[in-house]
């Protein structure tokens, strides 16, 4: 029975993560890692690969309904080189995050620098949104520019074990004036191949051997279906609640993750 219970809450995880992620263009990883790290019963190598396995079979789960129904908008060279960036940025993220992992006597230092480091970058992104209005929006042309920004997305995104939706929205916004929508439906794009990218990196460098995968089928049916659901409300919405949505999904990474850092520090002592 307990077995069942835990089966039901990471499915439960996968499924509004992927909600607000697909809805939001956030992936759903910013909100699974820190709920996972919450919960405890999986190290750090399984998360990132729960969360990036989900985040993956959400994106695509969201492109292939917004394809069939006619609603993809995505900017194919922007979205396109900053996919392709950020997927090298993620090799070199991950290869960061999988040193640092094995230089670390402590598991648990990796988690608080985790933890501190999106709340601190969460907190800009909230900052950013809730001004947006006032700061003035740019709409980059230059290949090499997009290249490099795509790079650092994927780099910070992979080291923290993310999906980076987050990110990718408030860039979308901030570089290329996209609207809310616009920005969620780029983001998705990004994502995809992002998380691809990852789960390809993983599977050829460490492998999925050594790890207990027995919650990944749960957790990835969750994150198909909230897919469906999140790309199905993402037509329907405005751009005003996808940014209300946006807004509050970050407070609350914000608040899960400070929790989580204070949470492990006691461990260090």
């Amino acid at each position: 029975m307990e077995e069942i219970v835990i089966f039901i809450i990471y499915f439960i995880i996968g499924l509004f993560a992927s909600i607000l992620g697909s809805m939001a263009g956030i992936g759903g990883g910013v909100i699974i890692k820190p709920i996972l790290d919450i919960i405890g019963l999986n190290d750090l190598s399984t998360i990132s690969v729960l969360s990036a396995s989900t985040v993956f079979a959400m994106a695509t789960t969201s492109l292939i309904t917004m394809l069939f129904s006619k609603k993809l908008q995505v900017r194919v060279k922007i979205a396109s080189l900053l996919a392709i960036a950020s997927i090298i940025g993620g090799i070199i993220g991950k290869s960061m995050f999988n040193r640092l992992l094995e230089s670390f006597e402590q598991p648990d230092m990796l988690s608080i620098m985790q933890s501190i480091i999106l709340a601190c970058l969460m907190i800009l992104i909230y900052i950013y949104q809730k001004k947006k209005d006032r700061w003035r929006t740019f709409t980059l042309h230059k290949t090499p520019i997009i290249l490099m920004i795509g790079f650092a997305l994927g780099s910070i995104a992979s080291f923290l074990g993310i999906g980076g939706g987050p990110f990718n929205v408030a860039i979308l916004s901030l570089f290329f004036s996209m609207t809310a929508k616009e920005s969620s439906i780029n983001s998705l794009f990004i994502i995809f191949f992002s998380q691809l990218s990852s789960i390809i990196t993983m599977s050829v460098t460490k492998g999925f051997t050594e790890l207990d995968l027995t919650m990944l089928p749960f957790i990835v049916i969750g994150g198909v279906t909230g897919g469906l659901i999140g790309s199905a409300l993402l037509s329907r919405v405005t751009n005003t609640i996808i940014d209300r949505v946006f807004t509050i999904v970050i407070f609350i990474i914000i608040c899960i993750n400070i929790y989580n850092a204070l949470k492990l520090l006691p461990s260090l002592v």
